[in-house]
């Protein structure tokens, strides 16, 4: 597992089944599993995980069967990201309500972790974890993955909290546009097309053509 513990004074949002949301983290850990995971506890196994790893208080905790060892990381002038890809259960966003959304669902495989060194307010964390997006499907597309992403892909984007004694008023967007995004946007591209070129070209399984029906 990959395990990145800031501290104090920090603020996350993000999409992970522990410590989704937006509020105060301590640390992000992002735990490989294996293929075909069948745990139906993932939030007390994450928590096992982080306890094990000395990590207390409230943190953000990711799955992935993707190997973590593989993960990619890119900066842009103050914004970083790291990604761990595995993209074998791919696919668009909207398919057609063929039942396939009642498949069982897997671990997330496109984890995506964000680094800003400015506040954000609450509006422009949900932007960033917009712009992420957006920046990992531009280089799924690039690579001719075909796809929009997985089913259970997550992300976290990470700032400082805002302080009231240091006179600077958070960041209050993060859209592709902006200064802050756009370093976020060109960061993620970077790493995810980075990471997700290593899991087409893996002999695992992430780089077969077949495609799982499975949808959350």
């Amino acid at each position: 597992m990959l395990v990145w513990a800031p501290g104090p004074g920090t603020r996350m949002v993000s999409s992970a089944v522990l410590g989704g949301g937006i509020g105060e983290r301590g640390w992000v850990l992002n735990a490989q599993v294996p293929p075909g995971y069948g745990r139906l506890d993932p939030v007390a196994h994450l928590r096992a995980l982080a306890a094990d790893a000395g990590l207390d208080g409230p943190g953000v905790g990711l799955m992935t069967a993707a190997p973590v060892a593989e993960r990619c990381h890119a900066a842009d002038d103050g914004a970083e990201a790291v990604v761990t890809a595995g993209i074998g259960v791919r696919g668009w966003a909207a398919v057609p309500d063929d039942g396939a959304l009642a498949a069982p669902r897997r671990p997330g495989t496109i984890n995506i972790l964000v680094s800003l060194p400015v506040p954000l307010t609450d509006a422009a964390l949900v932007n960033a974890v917009a712009t992420a997006t957006e920046a990992k499907t531009q280089a799924l597309v690039e690579l001719g993955a075909d796809a929009s992403g997985t089913p259970t892909d997550a992300v976290c984007v990470a700032c400082p909290s805002p302080r009231a004694d240091d006179g600077r008023e958070p960041e209050a967007f993060a859209g592709p546009r902006s200064l802050w995004g756009a370093r976020l946007a060109r960061a993620v591209h970077r790493a995810a097309r980075e990471a997700c070129a290593a899991a087409l070209a893996r002999p695992d399984g992430d780089g077969r053509t077949d495609r799982v029906p499975v949808y959350g």
